[in-house]
């Protein structure tokens, strides 16, 4: 076989291979046995028919055609090892010449992964939102606790802000009712905002057995966006009793013994999440600025392949589940589809530059996965898709997705490199430190890399 590589751009090339005929004999007797087991001749037994007769009875086009889809992958396959490029999706393969006993050639073009330089990133700085926790936002959290060990007990008074009330509701569109406008017994803290606007308003005042009518725009189902008629009927009235905010109530609610020690303990707890958001803030800008340094050409094939990929997980999966079609989604987004498409096509190129920068980071620096740190991936993308560890580790070897994990952790620990040599300071001018806990700092740079790339999964196929 011979082959030759011609660059058509950065990110694509064209390879020329001609593979002499005597080389394709494999796939010529692969040809010939799959076609004996597919067809019957009158007076041989299946599977034992000479090449001459299926060669006159089906045409020797049959046979070579047969054989030469066989062989195409393979010498494709040599032909990328000769030219030493990285392909990038499936390649546009034509057959330019076919001669039965003497030649076989054919043209691939294919999206190439780019060479690309990485710069010295080390004077990356970025500034990020400082680590404070005040009184008001302890007693926030606080308050928040007390709500949920919050009683109720009916009352014989008209509802009030802050009452829990049983009602009923039917909703009414050109006065005709909703097939799913009819609900009964629902509960509804007055003041919490959690059903229709307006009817906050329509059953303050209201005693048991009262009921109002008003006007409001629906949030979902059948008629979402249309203004409804909607009646609201209470059938009980229920007073919320917060508990004392006591030395008891923190006995009640957590393991402390006193209520300031449940307010310290809300304290370091509201430092910790603050710190954890500073540091994903921290990963965040230095992408950005990485992504700023680094020139990367755009396959377009991929970039093409990747938008629809994104507009078909939203389309189908994401608004599926909401009952909304695109055009909805875009009517409530306050969107044109160009607006739509221009901003799927900025995030689908920031995701694969992203992978093409990381990916070459970890060349670069030699980064190596360990058995742990991919178990430990594992078990993070297993909570967050609501499956067991069993479960999505058997998803992920049947969906032969263990080198995409293993990529996501890779891309992670790439992105903690670069963080690792910034400069990071907060908005009070404090340098800040991220390098505490290894392992928590690379899975919190794996998540960001994943909240960047989407869909992305950039594959190199050959």
């Amino acid at each position: 076989m011979k082959s030759a590589v011609e660059t058509l751009n950065p990110t694509r090339v064209r390879l020329t291979v001609e593979v002499p005929f005597e080389e394709l004999k494999d796939s010529l007797d692969a040809a010939y046995k799959k076609i004996n087991q597919q067809v019957t001749v009158k007076g041989f037994r299946k599977g034992k028919i000479p090449a001459r007769v299926i060669d006159q009875r089906f045409g020797r086009g049959a046979v070579l055609e047969e054989a030469v889809n066989d062989a195409l992958p393979k010498f494709y396959t040599e032909a990328v090892n000769e030219a030493e490029v990285n392909p990038l999706g499936q390649p546009e393969v034509d057959i330019t010449e076919l001669k039965d006993g003497e030649l076989l050639a054919f043209t691939a073009e294919v999206d190439i992964r780019p060479t690309i330089e990485i710069p010295d990133y080390s004077g990356i700085e970025v500034t990020v939102d400082a680590v404070e926790v005040t009184d008001e936002d302890v007693e926030k959290s606080v308050e928040q606790l007390r709500e949920r060990f919050a009683s109720t007990s009916p009352v014989e008074r008209a509802a009030q802000d802050g009452d829990v009330v049983t009602i009923d509701l039917e909703a009414k569109v050109d006065g005709e009712v909703l097939p799913d406008g009819v609900a009964s017994d629902v509960s509804y803290t007055i003041g919490s905002g959690e059903l229709l606007d307006g009817i906050d308003e329509a059953v303050k005042g209201l005693e048991a057995g009262g009921e109002a009518t008003f006007t409001s725009q629906l949030k979902g189902g059948s008629a979402e966006g249309k203004d409804a008629e909607v009646t609201v009927k209470v059938t009980t009235v229920a007073a919320r009793e917060l508990p004392e905010l006591d030395d008891e109530f923190a006995q009640m609610a957590s393991e402390f013994d006193t209520l300031d020690e449940l307010k310290a303990d809300s304290r370091k707890r509201l430092e910790n999440m603050k710190q954890f958001d500073q540091a994903t803030q921290a990963q965040e800008r230095v992408l950005d600025e990485l992504l700023k340094l680094v020139e990367v050409p755009m396959p377009e094939k991929l970039l093409e392949d990747e938008i629809n990929t994104r507009k078909h997980n939203l389309e189908h999966h994401q608004l599926g589940q909401m009952g909304l079609d695109l055009a909805k989604y875009l009517e409530i987004q306050g969107k044109t589809e160009e607006e739509f498409l221009a901003e799927t096509k900025e995030q689908a190129e920031k995701g694969i530059k992203t992978q093409f920068i990381l990916d070459e980071l970890v060349n670069k620096e030699k980064l190596d996965v360990s058995r742990e740190e991919l178990t430990e991936h594992l078990f993070r993308r297993a909570a967050s898709s609501g499956m067991s560890p069993d479960q999505f580790a058997q998803a992920v070897a049947q969906g032969g997705q263990v080198p995409m994990l293993v990529g996501e952790v890779a891309r992670g620990k790439a992105l903690a490199v670069v963080v690792e040599a910034a400069k990071v300071v907060d908005t009070n001018g404090e340098v800040v430190d991220l390098s505490d806990d290894e392992d928590e700092v690379v899975e919190a740079a794996a998540e960001a890399v994943e909240a960047v790339t989407g869909e992305a999964e950039v594959s190199e196929d050959k």
